[in-house]
């Protein structure tokens, strides 16, 4: 399976891309989507770089599934809007081209990768390149795009197993039905 990942962001969009089989993984591309060409106040103009730029990986490297991290509210809720805004361009593009999308916190794919959330950058960055047995270091912003896209792996992996196991069905209590929760 072939799985494409994105860190969002309005300024940098990492994007990585792995190939799954079983417990292997193996490394197909990773790098960034820059909007900095575009004048700082244009917001549409860069949220259709970012929407262009996924759309030709999705085209050129033809995943069978995407993830994307999930935004976190910053001390700046204008920054945390724009960043929302970024995501959502991302999120349409991959959902443009028919792609199936997860999402995973930076906590989540922190956790997943190193063993414990607070994982600083370098520290995703050297288990990507581990696990993905790289030359070197890959950028920031497309290991944490690859991290995301290994977390995903991972968690499929995972489903694929309880799935065999048991039949994974929703719950129905603390759901709403006929307009009351219980």
């Amino acid at each position: 399976m072939r799985i494409l990942g994105i860190d969002p962001g309005l300024q940098t969009t990492g994007f990585g891309v792995i190939d799954s089989d079983g417990q292997q993984l193996r490394y197909v591309a990773s790098g960034t989507i820059r909007t900095t060409k575009v004048a700082l106040g244009d917001l549409p103009g860069r949220l259709k770089v970012l929407f262009d730029g996924i759309s030709q990986i999705a085209a050129q490297y033809q995943p069978h599934e995407a993830c994307v991290e999930i935004v976190f509210v910053n001390v700046n809720p204008q920054s945390t809007l724009m960043l929302g805004q970024a995501r959502g361009a991302c999120v349409t593009a991959l959902v443009a081209n028919q792609l199936p999308v997860s999402e995973y916190t930076a906590l989540q794919m922190k956790k997943a990768m190193t063993g414990h959330g607070r994982a600083a950058k370098s520290q995703i960055q050297e288990m990507v390149r581990r696990l993905l047995q790289l030359p070197g270091l890959p950028g920031t912003d497309a290991a944490d795009a690859l991290g995301l896209a290994i977390t995903h792996a991972h968690a499929q992996r995972t489903r694929a197993v309880l799935q065999q196991s048991t039949t994974l069905q929703r719950r129905q209590h603390a759901m709403y039905r006929n307009g009351r929760s219980y």
